[in-house]
C-alpha cells in the first residue's frame, strides 16, 4: 500500500520521485479535511508548502478537467519576494505531472512579462500582496474562477503592514471560495481577518511544530565584545559546513562581515532589503548550486526562504525575541537532515541571550569560541581523512607518481601535500579567553581621571546604553570594562572611557570610525557631565555653550533699560506727504 494513496496518482509520482516516504503531521492533518477553510498554525520547516499544495489540488485539477478556462483556479499569497518563488518552485515539481501552469507576480520583477503570463492563461498564481493587488486592479489578474485562497505566513504579512492588500484581495475572490490561512503564531490580527473572511473554519494546531528542532544542537560562545568577527571566522573555519548563514542584526553589520569574509578567502555572499531582485535572487541561487557557502543575511532570510542541506546557522547579533531565534535556527535540521546552531554572545549580553533560550525553550551549551589550535586540529583530521587519499590511482596518476618519488622523498611529498591543503583555507583568528565575571553585566563604572567621548545619537533616536555599548566597544577594540558612565542627551550621548586605554581607544575609532556608519564619534576632553546639561542653562548639542539669561521685569513693573518687546515693536511712520497747492503769488 502506497504512502501516498490519498492524493492524485500524478501528485504521489512526483512525491516518490522527490524522494518522500511519508507525509508529515500538518501535511495529513491538513489532507484529513478535505473541505471548508482551515486556520492552520504551523512552523516554517513543517513541510506546510506541500500541505496547501495538496489541499488545494483536488478541486483545481477536477475544476481544470471540467471545463478549459484562462483564469486562476488558486491564489497563494506570500509575504517576501523570496518566498513566493519558493512557492512556486516547489508547485512547478509537484503538479509536473498534471499539466497545471503556475505563474507567480511579485514586485521587483517585470509586471508586463506577468501580465502576458495571465493572459496566456495559468491555474495557480503565487504572488506578493501590493503585486497582486496592482494586477487586480488594472484587471490583468481574473479572481472570478478563484476556487481556493491561499495565505502563507499570513502573521508576518500583518506585522508588514499588508492588512489592507490582503483585505482588498480576500474581498475580490469570491464569497464561495475555500479559505486556507497558515501561520506559525496566531495573534488577535490573525484570528480577527480569519473570523472576518472565513466561514466555519476548522483550527489545526500541529502539536509537534517545533519537532523539527530536536535535530538541531545549539552552542553558546561568550566572546569579547571587539571580538565577535572574529569568533564567526573561527565558527565556520571550525565546522566547514558546505553551506552556511551568519545572521546580522542590521544591514550595514551584513556588508561589512560579509566583505571581510570575502577579503578573508570565504565564498560569501550578502543577502538583505537594500538588494534589488535580482540581486538577491542571485545570493540564494548561489548558495543552492554551491558556488557560494557562506550566506550573511538579516532577517529578511529568517522565513519561509528554503536553502536545502544548510548545516550551520550563526547569530552573529542576538536576535529580538524567541520566535525569531527559532525562525532563524530552522533554516537547518530539516528534512531529517542534523544542523548546528551557534550563537556569539558578547561578554555584556549573556543575560540578554539566557532570556532568549529560556523564552525558545531549547537547550543550549555554553562553551568558549573555537581557538586557533582547535581548528588546527580539525584540518588536520579532515586532511587524514580525505578523499583524495583513497582509492588506487589510475595509470595517468601512477606514472607521475612514481617521477614524484624518483625526485624526491616521500616526506617532501607529504608536506607538499600539507601545504597545498592548507593554502585554500582561511586564516583562522586569535581569540580571547573570557573569564566568567567578564561575561556578566556590571554595573556603571566611573573611572578617575577618566576622558569623555560622545557619538552622535540620543534621545530622540531612542537611544539606551545596552544598544550603545556594544557599539561603542567594537567600534574601539575595548571591552565592557573599559566604559565608564554613560549619559543620553536629546540628540547625542556622552560616554566615559578608561584612562588607560584611551589611546589605543582614539587611535582605532580615528583609523577606522564608528561601526555604525551613520553615527560618529568624537573626543571631547576631561569635561564631567552632569544633570545640568539638559536644564535651560546649556544647549543640548553643544554642553559648553550657554543659553544666556532671561530678562525678568523688576518689583517694580517697570521694564528693564534696552528690554525691547519685539512682538509690539511698531514700525517707524512713514514721512508724510505735502499735499500739491496752489503756488504763492509773487
Amino acid at each position: 500500500m502506497s504512502a501516498f494513496e490519498r492524493v492524485d496518482p500524478a501528485l504521489a509520482a512526483a512525491l516518490n520521485q522527490r524522494g518522500f516516504t511519508e507525509f508529515t503531521p500538518v501535511q495529513s492533518a491538513v489532507l484529513d479535511k478535505d473541505h471548508g477553510d482551515l486556520l492552520v498554525s504551523a512552523q516554517t520547516g513543517s513541510g506546510k508548502t506541500v500541505a496547501f499544495g495538496l489541499a488545494i489540488s483536488r478541486g483545481v485539477i477536477d475544476a481544470r478537467n471540467d471545463a478549459e478556462g484562462a483564469s486562476p483556479l488558486a491564489l497563494i499569497v506570500a509575504p517576501t519576494r523570496e518566498l513566493a518563488l519558493q512557492v512556486r518552485r516547489e508547485f512547478e515539481w509537484l503538479f509536473e505531472r498534471t499539466g497545471l501552469r503556475v505563474s507567480s507576480c511579485v514586485g521587483g520583477m517585470d509586471p508586463r512579462s506577468e501580465r502576458r503570463a495571465l493572459e496566456r492563461g495559468v491555474d495557480i498564481v503565487v504572488g506578493t500582496p501590493g503585486r497582486l493587488r496592482d494586477h487586480i486592479t488594472r484587471g490583468s489578474l481574473d479572481t472570478t474562477e478563484l476556487r481556493t485562497v491561499v495565505l502563507d505566513e499570513a502573521d508576518e504579512m500583518l506585522d508588514l503592514g499588508f492588512r489592507e492588500d490582503l483585505e482588498f484581495i480576500l474581498d475580490a475572490a469570491p464569497q464561495d471560495r475555500r479559505t486556507l490561512m497558515f501561520s506559525a503564531t496566531l495573534p488577535r490580527t490573525v484570528t480577527a481577518l480569519a473570523k472576518r473572511y472565513q466561514r466555519d473554519a476548522e483550527s489545526i494546531s500541529v502539536h509537534g511544530e517545533r519537532s523539527h528542532h530536536a535535530d538541531i544542537t545549539y552552542f553558546a560562545h561568550v566572546v569579547a565584545p571587539n571580538e565577535r568577527e572574529n569568533a564567526v571566522i573561527n565558527l565556520l573555519r571550525f565546522h566547514d559546513a558546505p553551506r552556511s548563514i551568519v545572521f546580522c542584526g542590521t544591514r550595514g553589520e551584513v556588508k561589512r562581515l560579509s566583505s571581510r569574509l570575502a577579503n578573508r578567502g570565504f565564498s560569501a555572499v550578502a543577502l538583505s532589503g537594500e538588494l534589488s531582485q535580482s540581486e538577491r535572487s542571485h545570493a540564494l541561487q548561489s548558495i543552492r548550486d554551491g558556488r557560494a557557502r557562506v550566506c550573511v543575511a538579516t532577517d529578511v532570510a529568517a522565513r519561509g526562504i528554503d536553502l536545502p542541506e544548510l548545516d550551520l546557522v550563526v547569530h552573529a547579533d542576538l536576535p529580538n525575541d524567541p520566535e525569531t531565534l527559532l525562525h532563524r535556527s530552522g533554516r537547518t535540521g530539516r528534512a531529517g537532515r542534523k544542523g548546528v546552531c551557534a550563537v556569539v554572545v558578547g561578554g555584556d549580553r549573556k543575560r540578554s541571550a539566557e532570556r532568549l533560550v529560556r523564552g525558545a525553550k531549547i537547550k543550549l551549551t555554553w562553551i568558549p569560541a573555537p581557538s586557533l589550535d582547535q581548528i588546527t586540529e580539525r584540518d588536520d583530521d579532515r586532511l587524514l581523512n580525505s578523499a583524495y587519499l583513497s582509492g588506487d590511482p589510475d595509470d595517468g596518476e601512477r606514472d607521475l607518481a612514481g617521477t614524484l618519488l624518483q625526485r624526491y622523498t616521500a616526506e617532501q611529498i607529504a608536506a607538499a601535500f600539507c601545504r597545498m591543503h592548507r593554502s585554500f583555507l582561511p586564516a583562522a583568528e586569535e581569540i580571547s579567553v573570557v573569564a566568567q565575571d567578564e561575561s556578566e553585566p556590571k554595573k556603571t563604572r566611573e573611572f578617575q581621571d577618566g576622558v569623555w567621548f560622545r557619538i552622535s545619537t540620543g534621545r530622540k533616536q531612542k537611544a539606551e546604553p545596552r544598544r550603545l555599548l556594544p557599539i561603542i566597544c567594537r567600534s574601539g577594540g575595548i571591552t565592557r570594562r573599559s566604559v565608564g558612565s554613560i549619559q543620553i542627551r536629546n540628540s547625542y550621548t556622552l560616554f566615559e572611557i578608561d584612562p588607560d586605554c584611551v589611546v589605543a581607544f582614539w587611535k582605532k575609532i580615528s583609523d577606522d570610525g564608528c561601526v555604525e556608519p551613520d553615527l560618529t564619534i568624537e573626543h571631547i576632553g576631561e569635561y564631567q557631565p552632569d544633570e545640568s546639561d539638559v536644564e535651560n542653562n546649556r544647549r543640548p548639542d553643544n554642553p559648553r555653550k550657554s543659553r544666556g539669561k532671561k530678562h525678568k521685569r523688576p518689583e517694580n513693573g517697570r521694564k528693564p533699560r534696552g528690554f525691547k518687546n519685539k512682538a509690539k515693536a511698531k514700525r517707524p511712520a512713514a514721512p508724510k506727504k505735502k499735499r500739491a497747492g496752489k503756488p504763492k503769488s509773487a
